[in-house]
């Protein structure tokens, strides 16, 4: 059987063999519990036998003749008992709870590192709160069963096998009696189990839903406050809330009818066991002591059957987690790892791209056939249009999207073969969209670098020219910046973003757009900080202010993916293109559609 196809929880089960020790112990204890919890009223028995019988009774038949001395057994057996039960009730609960606790972890992050592996495109194609949903609730939906559900099922099975195998040593002739319920008992949690399921996959669903738009909102906070969007957006959530309040209702609206109904169902054994029992009893062909126990044990063997709704219900919705999750364990991995190590001290940095072509899904080519070369050690930069393919070529040397055809290279080495790992940290990117951790503004710094020492810091953000603002920072280097550095104005965490490529020291530099959403004296300082940290390695800025690649070795100008125009800053003013088109409207000059060529 496939795996997609297989059970959640077979899978589940499979996943957790590591575990396999773990769960054997944990089990035999919930069944020892249940064992001694269930010997009280074989106890009770005993004591009316003791009673009734005296010199005569059960224990007395073991060489204890006093009533006295027998009930003194008794008392000490029940203290043993106890102890016992009570002994094991401890063990179980640590161990089911440490073990839902160990399995919930390494799922969790086993998801997260599949996730990290997913090409980029999955993460675009995909709600962020959807992925947070099963990360977090779906997963600990999961240890919720694990921590009380599995332990309950082992018991209920434990009272039922001892339990009857018990009556049916005491008295056969009554113990069908009592058992005379369990399969319908069992006829209907099935029967509940099959229409609770997909009501339960919707209530996941829809909860997957409401988070991916609480975390769409939390994030985006800012727009929605400047666009007085306050109370559309409490309608929103609102509706999503309200479809999985009512998802959630209906599935309650059915698993709240299963008690009710089990307790009718067990009426009807106990009450015949106490009636027909009694008549047996009454006529001698029962010991009383053996009836007491009987409907004791009655009352022990389908009252927990009741706890069997809250158990199932439990179930059905870890059952509905666990396929989310491994729904999403499935999702294949598409990006080839590469094989080949290439250490970051032996890159020289020659960059070559041999007809590539690629497109996003579902859309046309965003390149097609483009060709490009870069010298180790050279700074080039790519202009043009919005939408021309600028970005695209970033995305494609760092592997976040594979190519269709075509071939990108460095230092001559496909990079599909080289280590991704190896590629990764061979490149430092530095984009428009500067993404900050909440955290201080060393630790930020330092991100991809860990090992680096403070001194290392302070010189990369001195690099920077981010020293002198930080050292104005309440704390220093180790003021706390908040989420996606929100303390920070746009051109500190630029400078912030510098800085840690700086500090990672790579033989490639990509810049993104580094200086685009900055004022002209952020720029400037950008600008001096920048012209130090690409001398001696490969350097490719892509811009749309033509002023900061001016100095670049050659500049590509990028039209509907292909390449218009290469040459120098001076040689394109001479061509008279599109270069030197978009250089006079950013001077403040004028173009003609003839002079755009």
């Amino acid at each position: 059987m496939s795996t997609q196809r297989q059970a959640p929880f077979l899978r589940l089960f499979e996943y957790a063999d590591r575990y396999r020790v773990e769960i054997w112990k944990a089990s035999a204890c919930s069944v020892l519990n249940k064992i001694f919890d269930l010997a009280p009223p074989a106890l009770i028995g005993l004591a009316v036998d003791i009673v009734v019988q005296q010199e005569n009774s059960f224990l007395a038949g073991w060489g204890v003749r006093s009533v006295f001395a027998q009930l003194i057994v008794l008392s000490l057996l029940s203290f043993l008992i106890w102890g016992l039960e009570s002994l094991f009730e401890y063990a179980y609960k640590r161990l089911w709870r440490n073990l839902a606790q160990a399995i919930q972890h390494d799922l969790r992050l086993d998801a997260y590192r599949h996730l990290q592996a997913m090409e980029l495109s999955f993460f675009e194609e995909r709600s962020t709160g959807g992925l947070l949903s099963v990360l977090n609730d779906d997963i600990n939906q999961l240890e919720r069963f694990l921590d009380g559900g599995a332990n309950e099922i082992l018991q209920v099975s434990t009272t039922v096998i001892v339990i009857g195998g018990a009556f049916f040593v005491l008295a056969p002739n009554v113990a069908w009696l009592a058992m005379l319920p369990m399969p319908f008992i069992l006829w209907g949690s099935i029967a509940f189990q099959k229409r609770l399921a997909p009501r339960y996959f919707a209530v996941r669903e829809s909860v997957g839903w409401l988070n991916a738009q609480l975390t769409n909102n939390l994030t985006g906070i800012t727009t929605i406050k400047s666009f007085t969007a306050e109370e559309y957006e409490v309608n929103r959530i609102d509706r999503l809330s309200n479809e999985y309040r009512h998802s959630n209702q209906r599935a309650i609206a059915l698993s709240a009818a299963f008690v009710p109904l089990i307790r009718i169902i067990i009426l009807v054994g106990f009450t015949a066991t106490l009636l027909l029992g009694g008549l047996d009893a009454a006529a001698g062909t029962l010991a009383v002591g053996t009836y007491s126990t009987m409907v004791f044990l009655t009352q022990r063997l389908l009252w927990p059957l009741t706890r069997l709704g809250e158990t199932l219900d439990l179930y059905q919705r870890s059952q509905a987690s666990t396929r989310r999750v491994f729904k999403l364990l499935d999702m294949p991995i598409t990006v080839h790892p590469g094989n080949k190590p290439l250490p970051v001290e032996r890159v020289k940095g020659e960059i070559c791209l041999e007809n590539v072509t690629f497109g996003y899904l579902d859309r046309s080519a965003v390149i097609s056939d483009f060709s490009l070369r870069v010298p180790a050690g050279d700074t080039i930069a790519i202009v043009g249009a919005t939408g021309s393919g600028k970005s695209t070529i970033v995305k494609l040397l760092l592997r976040l999207y594979e190519i269709h055809s075509g071939r990108i290279t460095l230092d001559g080495i496909d990079i599909q073969e080289i280590l991704l790992q190896d590629l990764r940290r061979a490149i430092a990117l530095v984009s428009q969209d500067v993404f900050l951790f909440h955290g201080t503004v060393a630790e930020n710094i330092r991100y991809g670098s860990f090992d680096a020492k403070d001194e290392d810091v302070v010189a990369a953000a001195a690099i920077a020219e981010a020293h002198d603002f930080i050292s104005e920072l309440p704390q220093g280097y180790d003021t706390v910046i908040g989420e996606r550095g929100q303390k920070l104005s746009g051109g500190q965490r630029q400078r912030l973003a510098i800085a840690r490529a700086v500090l990672k020291d790579p033989p490639i530099l990509i810049l993104d757009e580094a200086t685009s959403a900055v004022d002209n004296e952020t720029e400037a300082a950008i600008q001096r900080s920048l012209d130090r940290i690409t001398q001696n390695r490969t350097t490719i800025a892509i811009a749309h202010r033509l002023s900061t690649i001016r100095n670049a070795d050659c500049i590509y100008v990028m039209d509907k993916g292909k390449i218009a125009e290469r040459g120098s800053h001076e040689e394109l003013l001479k061509r008279q293109g599109i270069y030197a088109a978009l250089w006079r409207v950013q001077m403040g000059g004028k173009f003609s559609v003839e002079e755009r060529g």
